[in-house]
């Protein structure tokens, strides 16, 4: 199985990259893929976000159309999106597998979310909670939930 994550931004923080970095030689074929973000003006009107977040979602979908497989589930990150436990998301990436998918697709937004018009693209909303995250701690967040999904396929000990 291959692992995409698209995302919007590059980390900068040092122990973020450090983090990533750990998580992204476990368990499985990975890719990140980051496109750049948009600056946020203070006070940007609602109109100025979701011209931002369009401009977000046109390179992603760019980014999208060359390096997913035909066939690829794409989940995107959402906070409205359907919460799973780290068993749910382990047997949900297992299933794909068995499935016959080849490669799943996890995109991340900016720090405006992502427009309606790439969350439409997706197969799935996810959500790891109602909180909002930093887009760079989520990647972490992400490959660790990546990781210990793995984990609980090969029946190997996680801490619950």
């Amino acid at each position: 199985m291959k692992i995409t994550i698209l995302c919007v931004g590059k980390i900068k923080e040092k122990f973020y990259r450090d983090a990533i970095a750990e998580y992204s030689k476990r368990y499985c074929k990975l890719d990140i893929i980051e496109v750049a973000d948009e600056k946020t003006p203070e006070n940007a009107s609602d109109t100025v976000e979701n011209q931002i977040r369009e401009k977000e979602a046109e390179r992603i979908l760019t980014r999208l159309d060359k390096e997913a497989k035909e066939g690829a589930y794409i989940f995107a990150l959402a906070i409205d999106g359907k919460e799973l436990d780290s068993v749910e998301l382990s047997k949900k990436i297992e299933n794909l597998g068995t499935s016959g998918i080849s490669q799943i697709v996890f995109l991340i937004g900016g720090s405006l979310g992502m427009s309606e018009n790439l969350l439409k693209r997706a197969d799935c909303k996810l959500s790891f909670s109602k909180m909002t995250f930093p887009h760079q701690l989520m990647r972490v967040i992400l490959l660790e939930q990546v990781y210990r999904s793995y984990r609980i396929m090969n029946g190997e000990p996680y801490h619950k």
